[in-house]
């Protein structure tokens, strides 16, 4: 009788533990956000991503260049490639990066780098059509490279000058 209780009791375990292992979930999931998380307010001197009250039109110059006008700068995403591949900001004070996702459902953001490839800047990355006001803090005058995390391959550069 001992020799036919054991196999039955392992085999009766090995069925339990098979069945939970079976039905366990991975500890994680990925499911691309739907719709834009709340954002919270970033302390005094951080920079913070606040979201915007619609889409804006970019206005390029020659040379692909967006001028930054009352101490905002606009870049704008489309077809997985930023369309400024060089803007330009203020030295010393901190200015508003307003980016425009045009590539519908396709997740994007800024970082802006500095010549070491020092991350000083990194915006929230959201889906698009929708754009985001990111509050930059005051950088030194030189030149910067800007960069979506998601898509390394999109680069730019900003020139920030005295």
């Amino acid at each position: 009788m001992r020799r036919f209780l054991l196999p039955v009791v392992l085999f009766v375990v090995a069925l339990t533990v098979g069945a939970c292992a079976a039905s366990a979930a991975p500890g994680w999931t990925y499911a691309p956000p739907t719709a834009a998380p709340a954002v919270t307010p970033a302390p005094s001197g951080a920079a913070s991503a606040v979201p915007s009250s619609g889409p804006s039109e970019p206005t390029p110059v020659p040379g692909g260049e967006t001028p930054s006008a009352g101490g905002s700068v606009v870049i704008s995403a489309v077809g997985i490639a930023f369309e400024q591949k060089e803007v330009s900001a203020p030295a010393g004070s901190p200015f508003v990066l307003r980016f425009d996702n045009r590539d519908a459902g396709i997740p994007h953001n800024v970082e802006i780098k500095d010549p070491m490839g020092m991350s000083v800047f990194k915006g929230e990355v959201f889906n698009g059509l929708a754009n985001k006001d990111y509050e930059v803090p005051a950088l030194v005058a030189g030149t910067y490279q800007f960069v979506c995390t998601v898509h390394p391959n999109m680069v730019g550069t900003l020139t920030v000058g005295g």
